[in-house]
């Protein structure tokens, strides 16, 4: 069913949403507008990397398009394609290809990672270009663009369908002849070197050397670090150098020509930052970016977390490892803020109580940190968010060394998740479901998210040994599911991720959003959230339901059968957790197909979640946090394997795809400063939720064709590693 081309395309009908913050905006000082405006450029200037990240043709799409859509208003272009014998379908859905590729900030869809193809012919598809103004004018660099990409930009053959390492997809965190291998051999490089993989990428060249008067060739391994310097740096650069067999050196310079545009909106902000705290944090975020020192971010990450219940909230930098095929390099992501004061009080109580909370998990003191750290926990509503998708909530930093034992924050993005959670249609649940759904699913979620984000992401305690000391009692301490001493741990070095590898990002979700159906049983977490009596139980309900109806309902549609693999962590985990329940047995869960090959219909027994429900969930949480507390990755990927498989002889996938919506895609609002008197004047402009709104959205972000000659030139250099 995947092989159908609806599967790849975005429908005419793709449904636009409107970030709105104007009301949270207008509550900030001039100064915090000005701070929150200069926030936003760098974000969006770093949001262009994501397009280099994403595949090797991304950047010459955006850069095609972009030319296009500055040069002429949508509505006259429309009108030259109409004449030049496009149709009113297809001028559409060339809109939404440019809405996918700009809201995704590539040409794979950021939830799943399979690649989005124009639903239009090829051949109309290049009418609407050459009826373009910019064609017209500049007819040679636009021909050559397309010549270059028209191809690659329509195939769906072999591994291009979707990301990935070697046969698996593509990618460009590894140049196109790297294989698992060359991965597992750089991993083992860079751990021995204490290099965080976070902001590198990984080309792979051949030479040919002289041994003993012998001609061998052997593999060369460039580490390139994402910075706006070029030069050598002995503390951040390694000359050549030989490791096992193989040449390896480490560089910088990657991206530097978008980097720029970060470290100076940066310093711009920095001139009104609140506090000292925030200077402080600004002026590590703009040395990371020029050095390429993953250090500088860290330390960055520290005063973040220092900075506490700020009006404008930001994070930026190379964040999330989801796309990573072995999970260690990070997409670049920026958020800019303001707090949602009234539902981050709700968020504040669950803080305060988290410490008594941790107690109710199933694993026990041993197993927990030391020492819970009270993170800040707000609701924001978002003013940008540069990346290739927007989540619903966020635990940060995801450095082990700083969240195990310095803190972290988590965040609700509140303006987002209305937009996520409206739906027209709720398929495989009986009527009474879907209104109850609909009724208590923005609250629930927002439940859900507090213990996800708080007590899933931020709980559990890694066991290390560092420098000869142990950070657990080795001599007494035993491992509740074997009932002998604990005797697997991490060593010096040794990150989850690092650990973990390509399971980590899906494993880690599972365990968050476990820990939130095991928690929202308790009356008095619900309480905090103001919910008690009937809705207390109606929104346990809805909870469990929820996430048990995505597990199925959703998360098939990232599932890949030719390779059978998941392109999306959260849609993995949110299967998993409905295999363990279907897997407890005693109907707490029933999946039947009512018309065979046509329709489901889920049924959850609510009275027996607090029973079979909590049983199953306690059990195989104590599974998860125990594997991951001693690093036992072997074990991990044995448990994970099982519940991930999906049957080969099973229908439900192809009934899932049937009845697929499009996820929707964000218009997001600009900053713009202007003069008042003699003072900077910022202004806040909202778009359309229309492709034309979305696309104009873009066009005055970006307004100048610098920035697609930018991304060209990086592509350029980039080519001999990839094909395009």
């Amino acid at each position: 069913m995947s092989d159908d081309i609806t599967f790849y395309t975005l429908p005419n009908e793709q449904p636009i949403a409107a970030l709105n913050c104007e009301k949270a905006f207008a509550l900030l000082t001039e100064r915090e507008r000005l701070y929150a405006h200069y926030l936003c450029r760098a974000a969006w200037n770093g949001g262009l990397v994501v397009l280099i990240q994403t595949s090797p043709v991304s950047p010459w799409i955006f850069a095609l398009l972009h030319k296009i859509v500055i040069a002429e208003s949508m509505d006259i272009l429309k009108q030259s394609a109409l004449d030049a014998g496009v149709t009113e379908n297809e001028f559409t859905a060339f809109l939404v290809y440019i809405c996918g590729i700009l809201a995704n900030s590539g040409n794979y869809k950021s939830l799943g990672d399979s690649k989005i193809i124009p639903n239009l012919p090829k051949e109309k598809f290049e009418a609407i270009i050459k009826a373009s103004k910019a064609y017209k004018e500049n007819s040679d660099s636009i021909e050559n663009i397309w010549n270059k990409i028209q191809k690659s930009m329509y195939s769906l053959e072999g591994k291009v369908k979707s990301l990935g390492l070697g046969d698996k997809g593509i990618t460009t965190y590894f140049s196109a002849n790297c294989t698992t291998d060359d991965a597992e051999l750089v991993k083992e490089f860079l751990q021995k070197k204490d290099i965080g993989a976070y902001n590198t990428r990984c080309f792979k060249t051949t030479e040919t050397w002289d041994d003993a008067g012998t001609k061998k060739e052997r593999n060369v391994y460039e580490i390139r670090l994402a910075s706006i310097e070029k030069g050598e740096d002995n503390k951040i650069t390694l000359p050549e150098e030989i490791f096992q067999g193989a040449k390896f050196k480490v560089t910088r310079g990657d991206y530097s020509e978008l980097l720029e545009g970060v470290v100076s909106n940066l310093k711009k902000a920095k001139e009104y930052a609140g506090n000292e705290t925030e200077i402080l944090m600004l002026e590590k975020y703009i040395d990371h970016f020029s050095s390429g020192s993953l250090n500088d971010h860290k330390d960055g990450s520290r005063y973040w977390i220092k900075n506490k219940a700020p009006a404008v909230e930001t994070y930026i930098g190379f964040i999330e490892t989801y796309r990573d095929p072995v999970g260690q390099r990070a997409e670049f992501e920026g958020f800019v803020a303001m707090v949602n004061r009234e539902m981050s009080k709700k968020f504040q109580r669950l803080v305060e109580g988290a410490e008594k909370i941790l107690t109710k998990l199933p694993w026990g003191k041993d197993f927990e940190k030391d020492q819970f750290l009270k993170p800040d926990f707000t609701s924001l509503d978002i003013l940008a968010f540069a990346g290739s998708g927007i989540p619903s909530g966020i635990n940060i930093p995801n450095y082990d060394e700083i969240r195990q034992s310095e803190g972290f924050k988590n965040v609700s993005l509140g303006n987002v998740l209305p937009a996520y959670l409206k739906q027209d249609e709720l398929p495989f649940l009986t009527k009474e479901d879907q209104e109850l759904m609909d009724k208590y699913k923005t609250d629930s979620f927002e439940l859900q998210i507090g213990l996800h984000e708080l007590l899933g992401h931020g709980s559990g305690k890694l066991f290390r040994k560092e420098l000869e000391k142990f950070n657990f009692d080795r001599e007494h301490l035993k491992n509740p599911l074997t009932g002998k001493l604990v005797d697997k741990y991490y060593i010096d070095g040794e990150t989850y991720d690092f650990k973990f590898g390509a399971l980590g990002s899906s494993y880690e979700e599972c365990r968050a959003e476990a820990v939130g159906l095991y928690l929202c049983l308790e009356k008095d977490i619900l309480e905090i959230f103001g919910h008690t009596g009937q809705k207390a139980k109606d929104i346990i309900y809805v909870n469990w339901l929820w996430l048990l109806w995505t597990g199925c309902g959703r998360s098939l549609e990232q599932y890949q059968p030719e390779t059978k693999t998941w392109l999306q962590a959260h849609a993995q985990a949110r299967y998993v957790l409905l295999k363990v329940c279907l897997e407890a047995g005693k109907e707490l869960i029933v999946v039947d197909e009512t018309e065979p090959g046509k329709n489901l219909l889920l049924t959850l027994h609510r009275e027996k979640i607090p029973t079979v429900g909590k049983k199953a969930i306690e059990e195989f949480l104590m599974k998860l946090q125990v594997y991951k507390s001693t690093g036992d990755v072997v074990a991990a990927k044995k448990l994970y394997d099982h519940y991930s498989e999906v049957p080969e002889s099973g229908h439900w996938r192809d009934i899932v795809l049937a009845h697929k919506q499009p996820r929707k895609l964000f218009a997001q609002p600009n900053t713009f400063v202007g003069n008042k008197k003699d003072n900077e004047e910022v202004k806040v402009k909202h778009y359309e939720p229309t492709f034309n709104g979305l696309i104009q959205s873009w066009v005055e972000r970006f307004p100048s064709v610098e920035t697609s000659d930018n991304l060209i030139e990086i592509a350029q250099r980039d080519e001999q590693h990839f094909a395009v």
